[in-house]
């Protein structure tokens, strides 16, 4: 049995766990725990032993100075918990560790055994994986699960996916078979440009996971920060005429596919989380340092906050038309500052941020099942591409192809 000392009874607990390596490209989803808990100055209260799970050769200890005394940093796997004030206060326990490298089993009961003693309602998994998606527009997220009553509950993806897997889905298998509810969060990565960090990914999964909990996360400088990594990305492909065209032919997969259900279902829940974030309702932490009457809302496309825009004047039919917008698609003049690759009149959508369709939406589906995927340029260069990464099922790279509809 579990002894816990100094952890007070916990309110509607959520444990939300996220682990380095396979299932982490670009670093996304330890990330987001790391914000998690640096936002919500989350207390550590137990580290698994390093000794049970993980191989040295392969996670390597660190030695640092502490005051001329060396000491050691070994890899393993800690809890944390955050307590969210607000009208409705509520817990979250925190599981940021690095996959280990033997004993999965043990692994996942002695994180069920913390789930147990602390009551923990739900756990919630975040995991990225590598995919044919252009920077360019919203990050895809998908959740998945593998509970019937689950995905039909919560607008969940009920997994399908048959090949190898990471702790992410050995772990949710194990919740499943021991009746704790489970869920697992994807978001996809560029294969393009998978070096870490990548903030606009970790922005995707908070996003994501604000709405399945129902919890406002304050988001402090990520949403900055995702708006300069795409403006990064978008000098440096523009400088390599191979990767700018195998972007381009991204986009219009990407677009071609998801536009018929750029429906009022994306649209509606980006609305309620800016409602939400406006009337500060909901449990959690301020999102914004701006103050009492700074609301903001998020630009899906490119990850940041800005003011709400006011009331339009009335115009006629034809005016807006010729301007290219949408107006239920939520697209705004905006959208294309700093992006710089123009917009595409068709559609009324940004070539560069998009215009929201499918933005927050979990698709459940594998990037780049709904067609033959298109040809990568290959190159290793300024854009930092680094060849075409394999993200099948074979696949054994770092951040491999546990993919969404998964384990």
């Amino acid at each position: 049995m579990i002894e816990l000392e100094g952890v007070p009874e916990l309110i509607d607990p959520v444990m939300v766990a996220a682990f380095e390596g396979w299932n982490d490209a670009g670093d996304a989803a330890s990330t987001a725990v790391a914000h998690l808990d640096r936002e919500w100055k989350g207390e550590v209260f137990a580290a698994l032993d390093a000794e049970d799970y993980y191989d040295f050769q392969v996670n390597r200890p660190t030695v640092w100075l502490d005051g001329g005394a060396r000491k050691i940093t070994w890899p393993t796997t800690r809890l944390s918990v955050v307590r969210i004030g607000g009208d409705k206060p509520r817990d979250l326990v925190l599981v940021r560790g690095i996959e280990p490298s033997m004993r999965w089993r043990s692994f996942c009961n002695e994180i069920l055994g913390f789930a147990h003693e602390l009551g923990v309602e739900m756990v919630v998994i975040l995991g990225a994986l590598l995919g044919d998606t252009p920077h360019t527009r919203p990050v895809p997220v998908s959740g998945i699960t593998s509970d019937p009553e689950l995905a039909r509950t919560m607008d969940l993806e009920e997994t399908r996916y048959e090949g190898p897997t990471g702790i992410v889905g050995i772990l949710q298998e194990a919740c499943t078979h021991a009746g704790v509810p489970a869920v697992s969060l994807w978001a996809a990565v560029p294969h393009y440009v998978s070096q870490p960090p990548n903030p606009k990914a970790t922005l995707a999964l908070l996003n994501r996971l604000e709405d399945l909990i129902d919890l406002r996360i304050p988001l402090g400088e990520l949403p900055e920060d995702a708006r300069a990594w795409q403006l990064g990305v978008d000098q440096l492909a523009a400088e390599d005429s191979e990767v700018a065209e195998y972007v381009q032919t991204l986009e219009e997969a990407r677009d071609t596919a998801e536009l018929p259900e750029a429906s009022g279902e994306a649209i509606a829940r980006e609305f309620e989380r800016y409602l939400r974030r406006r009337d500060g309702s909901g449990p959690g932490g301020h999102a914004t340092d701006g103050g009492e009457g700074s609301s903001y809302l998020r630009d899906t496309a490119s990850g940041r906050t800005r003011p709400p825009l006011p009331p339009r004047p009335e115009r006629d039919t034809d005016t807006e038309t010729d301007a290219g917008h949408d107006a239920d698609a939520g697209t705004d003049d905006e959208a294309d500052t700093g992006t710089g690759s123009g917009t595409d009149a068709d559609t009324g959508t940004d070539a560069v941020t998009g215009s929201g369709t499918g933005a927050g939406r979990a698709t459940g589906e594998e990037p780049g099942t709904d067609g033959p995927a298109p040809a990568g340029p290959g190159t290793g260069g300024d854009a930092g591409a680094g060849g075409r990464t394999d993200t099948g099922p074979d696949s054994g790279g770092e951040c491999g192809a546990d993919r969404p509809g998964g384990d």
